[in-house]
Order: structure tokens, then C-alpha cells, then sequence
């Protein structure tokens, strides 16, 4: 066994160049004339450093094996496009994709930076999936030794002995946990080194989790019988914490089962982290974001270093080094795998992309976040709302910075409330960090909801996708946040109006089915991708209930030609899935908010007047209403609607 490189994996040091290569001509004169036609500021996109620079079809997958690419030929479900780019190291193509909300509340911020947060790739032995390619990886590895059951239980046991007597050896800890425990990571946390140089595993935890094993039998005419157990059992798993210097904490879970499972979490901050301190670039650091004194530009910048092949490759290299050196050599030293060609091929599992929006005052950032929920969570259908208490208030003014480069700040102590949307496997989050810092989060559970492809070399356009996921999310955000309706609104709505050849009624608000309709396209409208009339469906039943239960997916889709005849949504692209536009949300959103908001508790207080003593405590908002109705009632007994 290898313990030096369990230990510290194959040595992984910032190469110094000579001299710097020469950049390719017409490939950087393409480029140049791509940001001209596109009306970017092309010399502000260029960051050149001292270090070489790379093409991407210099791009180097080092040993890393990839799944065959099944869905190359799809066209992309989003409107996203290929990752047909290149760039080398400190060369940025493009700029981040600005949004309404960012743009609303701009003059309020200290800075804005989006970085990939969290990154899980599968990783799978091609051979081992099956049952005629396991017999073979067998017979390679073991030549003339028969397969049978005992034989696969025993390599499960010899990979359980030989991590703990290494563990024992090294003085690394081997940890238990039960079944479904989901503080593994944070108790690996306080178990981290203090040795800023180390690198290398410093701890292990040990849980049961459902994997692939396979079944050996012989059947009555003596021949060999490989089955798949199903359910997957559940079997110990070796979560692996690892310390690397350039990707910082990263975590390797892997079965010790043939064929040896993997699945590999890391995280883009620390990435970051780690690339600004090489580069010398200003980053303070709270938690897992950064925060005010730090260069938000440049740290922007590096984080978009993960959609460019060298980025990517980097990510690639970490994940074969640890791999290989510090997790397989326990179930298959180095010959055995040469010998038996043990390649894993990855894939990606699960993202999470953020925009974060640091404001110069941390009041102020409460006001607007807060006013936000109160004026969207009903609009946008909101059911998942809490608030974590914390112990002080939030800083009124910015924080004055030193001259360090980089600053930890581990405990924050403010209340923390999270504004998020669920649709399937997506989930789309707004919530506060620290003291001024608000972070808008996209959550993948599963990359099959992006429908482009699984492979680890699918993750630049990945990547855009998730951006656009929330340029698009807060746009929605932001028109039922600010909502307005025009002179003609209410009268041009419930005009029919003609598409074509074809007449279509109007849109009336007055009716409750259209009610509901609207109520359920404005819920409807962050949703990433757009929906079907069979999700406009299912979203009035769960809003109304059985008032509605006779609402189906052909009269969702009557509803939605109306709402296109009015320009209020739009159907996307070669699919049967609808976007509501900005404008159309404003409008909805503002109609619902003057009916329900408005009209209603002010018409039902001119006509059921409250008597008695009034509450020691009126909210601001009553009192508006009540000076509404003295006023309405007033109105109405001049017009004589009123006794």
C-alpha cells in the first residue's frame, strides 16, 4: 500500500512557465470580433496574467473516463447554447448575465459576484454495471481463478481491514455514523487540521447507504449467474475527508463493494478561495461566501474560470488524484487496476449556482428583502418560509477594511429568513447571509431536470443554464415585486382579441375560473423552462381545491391562447411549454393586488364597520385602510350608494 501517496496524492504545485506562449491570431481575432458584434467592451473582458495561456483544444482530460454523451444530438431544453468557447488561464469570454433585481437595487450594493457553490459527480466503472462486463473485468483481474460469492464478500472484507489498519497506522480517525445522518460533513468539519500545509485524508466516516452489488450463483447445469440485487442493498460507505490545496474540502464517499461506487462533493468557494490567494487578489471570507473588503470583480471573475476548459480540467485532475491514490488502493492496489483496466467514468449529479448581492447597509438590505417577501410570497405561491433568530441586529454601516488579504469570519450571529420555490428536482432560493449579504441560490437534485446531458464535460453549459435559471427567476421576482397597471389595463383585458384567423374572448377577472387562472400563472412564472397547460392545471387544483375540480389541461391551454392574445405570456420555441413575460406579470400581479389587497378589505369595512375600543397596536398598512374607508364611506353617501 502507498502511504505516502494516500497521504498526500500525487504532488499538485502552480507551475511557474519560462516564458509566456504565444496566443493564437485569428483565434484571438475571432474573439475580439465576437465581443464587438456582441456590444461588449472587449478590452474589459481580457484579463491577461503572466502565466501561459491555453487553447481548448489543448484541453486535458488527463485519465479521467466520461459517459458516452446520449443526449449530443438533443437540442437544449432551455434555450441555452453549446459550450463552443476557449480560453486559457486568466482569459474571461464573457460577462455575467445581468438581471432586473440586481439592476433595481444597484446604487445600494458594495459588490456582486456569482460562483458555483456545490459540485457532486457520480462516478462509475463502465465494465461493472454489467453482468457480461464485470465476468470480464473478473477474469482480467484474478486470470483462471473461478467468480463465485465468496470471493466478492471476501474483497468487500479486505477493503474494511486494510482502511482500518491504515487508519490505525496514520492516525486517522474512523467514525460511525447511523443510518440517514445528515451531519456527517460538519462533524468532519471540527475534525479539520490546523496545519495550514497539510493535505492529504484526515478523517473517515463509516455509513450504510444503498449501492450496487452483485449476486454470484451457479445454476443447475453448473454455470456461472451474476443478478443484480434488487432494491441495492444498503452496505458500508467510506466518506473520505480530504484537505487539497487547491480545492480545499472535498469529500469522496465510495462502497466497498465490487464495483467500488464513487460519489465526490466539492465546493466552488473554496476553489476560489484558494485561486485568489494564489493570485494575490483581496477576499474576506465568511462562511461559504465572501464578503465586504473583498475584490468582487476579480473574485467574479475566477469563478467563472470553472465554464473554461483549464478550469476544467483542473477539477478533473483533482478528482482522478484522490480518487485512485487515496480511496481505490484499498479495494485494488496499482497493479490490480492496470492489470484488470479499472477506469471510473464521471458524471455530474448535483449543482448549486448563487448570485450574491452584498449592500452597503445591512438595514436596508433587511427593509428590501423583507418588503420583498411581504409583497411576493402570496403572488408567487411561497410555502416555504422560516426564519433562523439570531442574536443582534444587522450592521447599519459598512465595515471599515484592512490591509490583509484574506479574513475568516467563522460564527454569524443575524436572523436568517429563506424565500424558496420548489419545482420537482429545481429549487430556487433567496435568502440573507451574515449582515448585508443576500444570496440568490438555484439548487439542482438532479441534472436530469436540465435535459443537456450528464457528463463531466457537459458542465460549462451546465453552468450557463443555472445562470439563466436565475437572471430569469429574479426578473419574475422582480415584476411581481413591482407590480403596476396602466390607464387601459382594465379595459383592454377583457376585450376579445384575434391571433391570427382566429377570435379568442377575452380576458375577465371578474369571473373566479380567470381568477384562479391568473393567481396560478403568476406562481407559475419563475418556474425554470416555462410549464405546460397540464402544470397550469395542477396548480389551480392545489390552489383552490375542489371549487375547481373539473379545471383540466384543455382548458388550461383555452386559457393560456387568451393570455398569448393579450401578450401576457408566450409560448416557448419548438416545445409545448409557456414563459410568462415580465410585463404580464406586472399586470396580473397588479390586478390581483388592487382586487384582493385593495378593493376587498376596503369595501368590506365601509360595509361591516368595526365598533368598540380600536387595538392599542395598528400596523401601518391598517391605518391606510382605515383612513380608505372613512374616505370610500364619504364617497359613497355623496353618490348615494350609501345609507
Amino acid at each position: 500500500m502507498e502511504t505516502d501517496r494516500i497521504m498526500a496524492g500525487q504532488n499538485h504545485i502552480w507551475k511557474n512557465h519560462a516564458a509566456p506562449s504565444v496566443v493564437v491570431l485569428p483565434a484571438m481575432i475571432l474573439f475580439l470580433l465576437r465581443m464587438i458584434l456582441s456590444g461588449h467592451d472587449s478590452v474589459g473582458l481580457l484579463r491577461l496574467h503572466k502565466k501561459s495561456s491555453q487553447l481548448a483544444n489543448n484541453f486535458d482530460y488527463c485519465s479521467t473516463r466520461f459517459f458516452p454523451d446520449f443526449a449530443g444530438k438533443k437540442r437544449f431544453a432551455f434555450g441555452e447554447q453549446p459550450f463552443t468557447g476557449f480560453a486559457g488561464e486568466g482569459i474571461f469570454l464573457s460577462m455575467n448575465l445581468s438581471d432586473d433585481f440586481s439592476t433595481y437595487v444597484a446604487d445600494l450594493l458594495d459588490g456582486r459576484y456569482d460562483c458555483v457553490d456545490r459540485i457532486v459527480l457520480n462516478g462509475y466503472f463502465l465494465m461493472g454495471q454489467t453482468s457480461g462486463g464485470f465476468l470480464t473485468w473478473w477474469n482480467q483481474l484474478c486470470p483462471g481463478a473461478p467468480l463465485d460469492q465468496k470471493k466478492l464478500e471476501e474483497m468487500a472484507g479486505d477493503f474494511s481491514r486494510r482502511l482500518h489498519a491504515f487508519a490505525k497506522k496514520a492516525n486517522i480517525p474512523v467514525i460511525y455514523c447511523l443510518l440517514g445522518d445528515k451531519t456527517k460533513h460538519q462533524r468532519a468539519e471540527k475534525l479539520l487540521p490546523k496545519d495550514p500545509a497539510f493535505q492529504g485524508v484526515f478523517a473517515i466516516l463509516v455509513a450504510r447507504a444503498p449501492a450496487l452489488v452483485w449476486k454470484a450463483r451457479r445454476n443447475r447445469e453448473g454455470k456461472l449467474v451474476l443478478r443484480r440485487q434488487a432494491p441495492w442493498p444498503l452496505v458500508q460507505h467510506y466518506h473520505f475527508h480530504i484537505l487539497d490545496r487547491v480545492w480545499g474540502h472535498l469529500t469522496i464517499k465510495m462502497s466497498g463493494h465490487p464495483p467500488f461506487g464513487v460519489q465526490v462533493s466539492l465546493n466552488g468557494h473554496e476553489w476560489v478561495e484558494r485561486q485568489a490567494r494564489h493570485q494575490s487578489i483581496r477576499w474576506v471570507k465568511e462562511g461559504n461566501c465572501f464578503e465586504s473588503g473583498s475584490d468582487f470583480e476579480a473574485l467574479d471573475q475566477l469563478a467563472r474560470g470553472l465554464r473554461q476548459p483549464q478550469g476544467l480540467g483542473e477539477l478533473a485532475k483533482v478528482v482522478d488524484r484522490w480518487v485512485y491514490s487515496a480511496c481505490l488502493c484499498f479495494g485494488l492496489d496499482r497493479p490490480a487496476q492496470e492489470r484488470s483496466q479499472f477506469h471510473y467514468s464521471y458524471s455530474c449529479y448535483q449543482l448549486e449556482y448563487s448570485r450574491n448581492l452584498l449592500f452597503q447597509n445591512g438595514r436596508r438590505m433587511d427593509q428590501i428583502y423583507q418588503g420583498l417577501i411581504e409583497r411576493t410570497r402570496g403572488l408567487l405561491d411561497v410555502r416555504r418560509l422560516r426564519t433562523i433568530f439570531g442574536r443582534k441586529q444587522r450592521p447599519s454601516r459598512r465595515r471599515k477594511s484592512g490591509g490583509r488579504i484574506e479574513c475568516v469570519i467563522e460564527h454569524p450571529q443575524h436572523d436568517l429568513t429563506v424565500f424558496k420555490l420548489v419545482f420537482g428536482k429545481l429549487v430556487l432560493k433567496i435568502y440573507d447571509k451574515g449582515g448585508r449579504l443576500l444570496r440568490i441560490e438555484v439548487v439542482v437534485n438532479n441534472v436530469e431536470e436540465l435535459r443537456c446531458g450528464k457528463r463531466l464535460e457537459k458542465l460549462p453549459p451546465m453552468l450557463e443554464q443555472l445562470e439563466r435559471m436565475i437572471v430569469d427567476f429574479l426578473a419574475a421576482v422582480q415584476a411581481a415585486h413591482l407590480s403596476y397597471l396602466d390607464s387601459g389595463a382594465l379595459d383592454k383585458l377583457p376585450t376579445p382579441s384575434v391571433r391570427g384567423t382566429q377570435r379568442l374572448a377575452g380576458v375577465d377577472l371578474h369571473k373566479p375560473r380567470m381568477q384562479a387562472v391568473a393567481q396560478a400563472v403568476v406562481a407559475l412564472a419563475p418556474q425554470p423552462g416555462g410549464f405546460t397547460a397540464a402544470q397550469l392545471a395542477q396548480r389551480v387544483h392545489e390552489q383552490q381545491g375542489p371549487k375547481l375540480a373539473d379545471y383540466n389541461g384543455r382548458r388550461g391551454a383555452y386559457d393560456l391562447r387568451k393570455l398569448r392574445g393579450k401578450d401576457v405570456v408566450e409560448r416557448v420555441e419548438r416545445t409545448r411549454r409557456y414563459r410568462v413575460k415580465p410585463a404580464g406579470v406586472r399586470v396580473l400581479a397588479g390586478l390581483l393586488i388592487l382586487r384582493e389587497k385593495v378593493l376587498k378589505p376596503v369595501l368590506a369595512g365601509v360595509q361591516h364597520p368595526k365598533r368598540g375600543r380600536p387595538p392599542k397596536t395598528v400596523a401601518p398598512l391598517d391605518l391606510h385602510y382605515q383612513n380608505l374607508q372613512k374616505e370610500m364611506l364619504a364617497t359613497l353617501r355623496m353618490l348615494k350608494l350609501a345609507a
